[in-house]
């Protein structure tokens, strides 16, 4: 009787030992189904949010394509003196040609903004962006190209081929918009960076111009021994070596 007792005691525990595994299991396969769903909808998620993102960026490359048409048309100058005053309206040849560079500028900015307004942090609104204040640059209109260049230098990664070209095209209008503070202050950040992807030698050329322009004869002389101490086969030594003369008189 003990042995039949003992033995329904066994078996009794057993099958509580199995009715909990069995909970056990089933909980956490609950757990996992649950663990899986999240998974498989992030997954679809991220799927669809990179697939949003192709096409978004295939978009921006369109735009961005469709106003460098007309940024980089070709500039023909009309062989009929009477038509050097047409409007600029008229200027666009039936081959995509302007007649003036202005004129084709002229066409492109709003192009090249309506990129920008659009894809303002996107690789197509940067490069956008650089080209309309190069335009801007190009038609004397400095103000606006100093904050378009400055926008680029914020937006674009420091590392970014962009960046240093916005860097050289602020600090080159910032000296012809006779703002030689502000000039001086960008050109010394660069030559102070001593950046192998930045022309050093040309660098120091305009930091010594700009001083120059200030009348500080003593560091634009700095400047342009440096320049010939440091790249003495630079295409730009004699520019230094003129600049050297001129501030002795």
């Amino acid at each position: 009787m003990k042995r039949q007792e003992r033995q329904h005691l066994k078996e009794n525990e057993l099958v509580q030992s199995i009715g909990i595994a069995r909970g056990y299991l089933e909980s956490k396969r609950r757990h996992l189904t649950t663990i899986i769903t999240i998974v498989v909808v992030v997954a679809v998620a991220a799927g669809g949010f990179f697939l949003f993102r192709q096409r978004a960026n295939a978009k921006a490359d369109e735009a961005l394509a469709t106003a460098l048409v007309a940024y980089n048309a070709r500039v023909v100058p009309p062989s009929d003196p009477d038509t050097a005053d047409l409007p600029e309206s008229a200027a666009l040849s039936n081959t995509g040609t302007f007649t003036t560079e202005a004129a084709k500028l002229r066409a492109a900015i709003p192009k090249l903004q309506a990129v920008v307004d659009q894809y303002p942090n996107d690789e197509a609104g940067i490069v956008a962006r650089y080209h309309l204040a190069s335009a801007y640059a190009s038609l004397g209109q400095n103000d606006n190209a100093v904050k378009q260049f400055d926008e680029v230098v914020k937006r674009a990664k420091k590392e970014d081929l962009y960046n240093r070209m916005a860097r050289l095209g602020l600090a080159d209008t910032q000296a012809r918009a006779g703002q030689i503070d502000a000039a001086i202050a960008s050109w010394k950040q660069l030559a102070d960076e001593n950046n192998p992807d930045i022309p050093a030698d040309a660098v120091l050329l305009e930091l010594a111009k700009a001083y120059a322009a200030k009348g500080n004869k003593d560091d634009a002389r700095k400047a342009y021994t440096q320049l010939l101490d440091q790249h003495a086969d630079s295409p730009y030594a004699t520019d230094a070596k003129s600049g050297l003369e001129a501030l002795k008189s």
